[in-house]
Order: C-alpha cells, then sequence, then structure tokens
C-alpha cells in the first residue's frame, strides 16, 4: 500500500505513535487509508451542509473496510464575490486548492482519495490536485439546488437576481418584487439550479467517467443524493488498491474530449473552457483551444438549460433521463462524437453506462434530429482581436450571431457597470472591459453584473460585450470572454479606441476591430499595459505566474 510509507516497519514507530493518537487502532494499520477531500464551507449554499455529508462518507468507509482521514479545502462563492474585489480571488482559489490536495495526499502517502466538490472553482481544483496525485480517487458533488418560483409559477434562480436589479435600476421593477425575487430564486440548498458553472462541472465530471451517474443531476439535501454519497463512498473502498483506476488512467485525452463533447451538447458555462484546459494540461493531454470548434461541429446542442433562455433547470435535466440520455443520444451519431471505450470510475466502460438510458421528456433532452442546433452550445472565435482565442456561449446568445458596432470602452468590471447604469451603452455598442483577464485583474473576474444589467436592461439582443475577464455561467446574451492575449500581456484589446468598429461573426467564427495595419503599429508602439496596484500578496504572486486564458490560466511550473 502507498500508505505503508507512514506506518510499516518498526522505523515508523513515531508515525504509528501520532496515528494511534487520532484514534487508530492495531487493525487499522492493515486497511487501506482513505484521503476525504471536503469543500464544507459555511458561506457557500452548495457547501455548508457537506460536513453532513462527510459524516456518512466515512461511516461508509470504516464500514467496507478502509480508514478514512477528512481534510478541508478553501472555497469562493463567485455569486457572493461578485461585483467587488472579492472576485479577484475566485479563480485563484483554484491553484490553492489543486495545491491543497497535492500537498495533504502527498504528505501523507494516503492510498486513495474521495473528493467532495460542488460550486465554481472548487470542482477543477480538486480535479487539477488528484490528477497530479494519481491514486484511485473517485469524485461526489453536494449536489444542485432546486429551482425557485414566482407567485405566478414562472421558475427563479440566482440569474433572476442579478437581471432584476438591471430592471429596477431601469424603472421596470418594484422594491417589493425585487425583494421577492432576493428571497426565492435560490430556495434551498446545492450549487445554482441551472446550468452555471458549477453544475456544468458536476455534469461534465460524468462524461469524464470520474463520478458515478446522477452526479451532476440529482438534487442536493434528497435521500437520492444521500444514496449516491454512499455508493461513491462504497467504491472508492473497491477500489482503493486497484491501479487500473488510478485517475489518469481514467481521466485521459479520450475522456477530457468527452467532456468537451457533453459540454457542447448542454451548452455549458464558457468556464468550463478554461477549467477543461487546465484539467487538460494537468492530466498530460496535448490539447489545444483550437480542437473545441472541431468538436462542436460534430455535437448537436440538444439541451438549453437555464439561463439560455430557458425555463429548465437541473432537476428537469434529472426527471428527463440526466446526464446519461445526453450522452446516449449524442452517440447515436456515428462520427466519433464520443470515445464509448472510456474506463469510468465504476469500472464499466461509457457504453455500457449509457446503453440503456433514454429521454424520457424530449421537451427538456431534444434528439438529435430536432436539436436546438446543430453545433455545439460553445464556440471559440479568433481574429486580430483574439489572436490565441475567445470564448462565447452560443447557447445563451439573445438576436443575432453576427454583430457590427461602435467600441465603448472600460478599463475595469467596476467602471463597466457605472458607465452602464449611467447610460454609456447604447443599442448597437459593443461594451469593452479590459485589463480583468488572469494576469490584469488580477485573477480574471467574472462579468456576471454587466451582463445581468445589459439584460435586465432590454439591451441583451442589441449590444455585444468583450473581455479579457470571464463569465459566469449565468451569464447570456452575445458575450465574448477570455480574449487572449489579454490587455495586461499587450493584447490587442488593449488599444482599441471609443468608437472603433467591431464585427463578430460566430458562424464564421470570427472577431476583429476594423483597423488598418498602419494605425495599429502606430497605437501599438505607445502602449504601455496599465498594472493595477493590488494589496493581497497572494494575488501579487498569482500575477507573477498566471499564463492567459487560451492556456487555462494554468501557473507557470517553469
Amino acid at each position: 500500500m502507498r500508505s505503508d510509507k507512514i506506518k510499516s516497519g518498526f522505523e515508523k514507530t513515531p508515525h504509528r505513535s501520532l496515528l494511534r493518537a487520532t484514534g487508530l487502532k492495531d487493525e487499522d494499520f492493515k486497511k487501506p487509508f482513505i484521503g476525504v477531500a471536503n469543500s464544507f464551507i459555511e458561506i457557500i449554499p452548495g457547501h455548508f451542509f457537506l460536513n453532513e455529508y462527510a459524516k456518512i462518507i466515512k461511516d461508509e468507509i470504516r464500514k467496507n473496510g478502509c480508514v478514512p482521514f477528512e481534510f478541508n479545502t478553501i472555497g469562493v462563492d463567485d455569486g457572493i464575490a461578485m461585483g467587488h474585489d472579492g472576485m479577484l480571488y475566485s479563480l485563484p482559489s483554484r491553484e490553492i486548492i489543486a495545491n491543497s490536495i497535492e500537498t495533504m495526499m502527498n504528505a501523507h502517502s494516503l492510498d486513495a482519495l474521495i473528493c467532495i466538490p460542488n460550486c465554481d472553482k472548487i470542482v477543477p481544483g480538486m480535479i487539477m490536485g488528484a490528477l497530479r496525485v494519481n491514486v484511485p480517487t473517485v469524485f461526489v458533488s453536494g449536489g444542485p439546488m432546486k429551482k425557485g418560483y414566482k407567485t405566478d409559477g414562472t421558475p427563479l434562480d440566482l440569474n433572476s437576481a442579478f437581471e432584476a436589479v438591471g430592471k429596477y435600476n431601469k424603472g421596470e421593477m418594484s422594491e417589493e418584487e425585487l425583494y421577492y425575487i432576493e428571497c426565492n430564486a435560490c430556495p434551498s440548498g446545492g450549487s445554482c439550479s441551472g446550468m452555471f458553472t458549477a453544475n456544468s462541472m458536476n455534469t461534465l465530471m460524468e462524461a469524464m467517467g470520474i463520478a458515478l451517474p446522477g452526479n451532476g443531476t440529482i438534487l442536493a439535501l434528497t435521500k437520492e443524493r444521500e444514496e449516491l454519497i454512499r455508493k461513491a463512498a462504497k467504491r472508492v473502498c473497491e477500489i482503493a488498491l486497484d491501479d487500473r483506476f488510478k485517475i489518469r488512467n481514467i481521466l485521459n485525452e479520450n475522456a477530457v474530449r468527452n467532456a468537451f463533447a457533453i459540454d457542447m451538447a448542454m451548452g455549458g458555462s464558457s468556464n468550463t473552457i478554461l477549467h477543461m484546459l487546465a484539467i487538460a494540461k494537468e492530466a498530460g493531454v496535448n490539447f489545444d483551444i483550437k480542437n473545441i470548434n472541431d468538436i462542436s461541429k460534430k455535437v448537436a446542442h440538444i439541451a438549453k438549460i437555464a439561463p439560455s433562455l430557458s425555463t429548465v433547470h437541473m432537476e428537469d435535466v434529472h426527471r428527463a433521463g440526466g446526464m446519461n440520455a445526453v450522452m446516449r443520444e449524442i452517440s447515436k451519431r456515428d462520427n466519433g462524437t464520443l470515445y464509448l471505450d472510456s474506463l469510468t470510475v465504476t469500472g464499466e466502460s461509457l457504453k455500457e453506462r449509457i446503453k440503456d438510458a433514454v429521454i424520457k421528456d424530449e421537451n427538456v433532452i431534444h434528439t438529435i434530429d430536432n436539436p436546438y442546433s446543430h453545433v455545439g452550445g460553445l464556440a471559440i472565435l479568433f481574429g486580430n482581436l483574439a489572436l490565441e482565442g475567445c470564448v462565447i456561449k452560443t447557447a445563451g446568445i439573445i438576436g443575432s450571431r453576427s454583430f457590427t458596432g461602435k467600441a465603448v470602452c472600460f478599463d475595469s468590471q467596476k467602471d463597466a457597470i457605472v458607465g452602464i447604469m449611467r447610460g454609456d451603452v447604447k443599442k448597437g455598442d459593443v461594451v469593452v472591459i479590459r485589463y480583468e483577464g488572469p494576469k490584469g485583474g488580477p485573477g480574471m473576474q467574472e462579468m456576471l453584473s454587466p451582463t445581468s444589467l445589459i439584460v435586465g436592461m432590454g439591451l441583451g439582443a442589441d449590444v455585444a460585450l468583450i473581455t479579457d475577464g470571464r463569465f459566469s455561467g449565468a451569464t447570456r446574451g452575445l458575450s465574448i470572454g477570455h480574449v487572449s492575449p489579454e490587455a495586461a500581456e499587450g493584447g490587442l484589446i488593449g488599444i482599441v479606441e471609443n468608437g472603433d468598429t467591431i464585427e463578430i461573426d460566430v458562424d464564421a467564427y470570427s472577431i476583429n476591430v476594423k483597423l488598418d495595419e498602419d494605425t495599429i503599429k502606430q497605437r501599438e508602439s505607445v502602449f504601455k499595459p496599465k498594472v493595477k496596484d493590488i494589496q493581497g500578496s497572494w494575488l501579487k504572486q498569482y500575477r507573477q505566474l498566471v499564463t492567459n486564458a487560451s492556456n487555462g490560466a494554468v501557473l507557470k511550473t517553469e
């Protein structure tokens, strides 16, 4: 056993003495040691109950002949951090989480790992850390939140609350209506109820084979979720000493491609591109952002989930057949859409896992013969504004898939929010928000507040927004993020001026500012990227080490 490094032989007498102080007995030293990586955090709705789930998991691990050791990671609630400097810490928290998993597992030579994530950066951070450790690993998330309802039965979610701010600011909503939405948009514990970043990543774990069926769609705080958690705990004990189930044997190149395919089929959060690129690098997979459009062209977009102009939420997807039904349906295209021979953590191939799945409600999960689009719900655009690419959630587009307009530039999200609320942005404009990339932010803030204001003010179909920052999974509209190179590293987005014409054509995968070469050279000759004055030591370290979004915003190690 890997854990023999800390428990076997006479020379490990001091180690065993310390372990006995935690409650271990003679018989325990013959058992596999299981790391239980918990992300219990009281301020995050998807995490405040995970301490109770960890108790269930540890109890099941003991019943199945292993010894659990729980440890915790940090986490940031993106919704609470949204719209202020707290968001600077969100993406960097992914690296802290990955580092903490690597540190705890390797410092103590634990044999296997079960991870309990749920929201935002915590899921990819745990996956990245697990890949570094490379032991048999099972993931089981806390589960999605229920959707809320208006008094007329219209579904509500977190995005409803953000967009209500724009409507209230415009005078189209009363204070009483705003308060009702505040109190009812997030009615229970769990990851936010639509296809936001957390639920996007939780469903992609099923596609990658590192989680059990139902991981992305079974509601939090239900008996069905508790049963899934027990099964996951039992499974980690079954595979604890089986090298076939080391996570790198499951999460390989084919698994990465399967994840991107499912992402396209469901129109997941644009953040998934950022995280999957980072996960691919940790898995040792040579995957370029340019490959994503090739996958998108093969995959029909068959599930449109809130906030993408839809009232469908994760609980509806589960009722309609869950991820297995989605995967089974898109696998019907005989074009290599999915790598069905891929091993899953349950021991079956992906083909075996999904073979009996059926769509139970075609209003929720469409067939490939009746898709929302014959191409995927995410796309990568290239052009002089994004030589290394940028990302758009095509599933969330309101209005035309092409747009030409005049630039209205802001050098921070904060300035953009003030400008939008002041009325600086008009129909036909392209809002440019820069110096919010991984290095420029630093930390790559999400732009949910600006995009929600635009939609809430009735401009969703008439205004485009581009940024070197990123978007919440709740974002909708013609919103383009992850522009690379970013302004802080000298990208062309940094020299765009108010009034410049920007052309966007999603179907041509293109984005350009209409400037001649002489003008570009003249502006570049005098351009000096802005460097924000920041106080936090961690953010200063992060700024020195982080790469741009097209490289997954991973930290340099060389």
